[in-house]
């Protein structure tokens, strides 16, 4: 008895493919956060959040891209959610500008107010950005999808021997923030990174 052969895999698409077909859905989107359509980017550290949420915002036409990495401290690793709801949030809620400091972590200490104008679409990236508090404001959240361990072995090369100790201290943080308030099970979308391009797939929470 000869088996049947599986039938042939579909080809995938060209490489930004899945990224401007992402676009194009988040800008039908209803505004979440006044005029602001506001796309949350979360995953573990390590797990090519930044590089993504750049990709996409080019895709978006040049969209606004804040980096949470910006609101935390060597002493507030997750608790930024006050600066982030008071500098960020609010104003672009009330369709005003908003304006926030970034976090220097070479000198420890913030910089001078950046601008941040209310846009179309907003993308907001780093580990928490689905979390709880900021989620009712999100117009969809996506979950970048790397097993833990493998974004954080990936993360500690990109950072070097220099940040050894600063990788341990926010592994211990990390798994406690999401044991505490995950944010995977809420996701719209989840992504994954391909040799070339992305995929995006439902998320847990867009199958509902």
């Amino acid at each position: 008895m000869t088996a049947t052969p599986p039938p042939p895999r579909p080809p995938r698409p060209p490489p930004g493919t899945a990224i401007r077909q992402l676009a194009s859905r988040l800008r039908r989107l209803p505004p979440s956060c006044g005029p602001v359509r506001l796309i949350g980017v979360d995953g573990h550290a390590g797990s090519g959040k930044s590089t993504f949420a750049e990709r996409l915002a080019e895709a978006l036409g040049g969209a606004p891209v804040l980096h949470l990495d910006d609101l935390a401290t060597h002493d507030e690793l997750f608790a930024w959610t006050g600066r982030l709801l008071t500098q960020v949030i609010e104003p672009l809620s009330q369709s005003r500008p908003a304006q926030y400091s970034a976090y220097d972590w070479r000198t420890r200490r913030f910089g001078p107010p950046r601008p941040l104008p209310p846009a179309p679409v907003m993308v907001i990236e780093g580990v928490g950005a689905g979390r709880r508090a900021l989620r009712p404001y999100l117009a969809r959240l996506l979950w970048m999808e790397l097993p833990r361990e493998e974004a954080w072995a990936r993360g500690r090369f990109r950072d070097g021997e220099e940040q050894r100790e600063f990788w341990d201290g926010w592994v211990e943080a990390e798994e406690r923030h999401f044991a505490e308030d995950p944010s995977r099970p809420y996701a719209h979308g989840v992504v994954r990174q391909l040799p070339e391009g992305y995929e995006v797939l439902p998320g847990p929470e867009g199958t509902r």
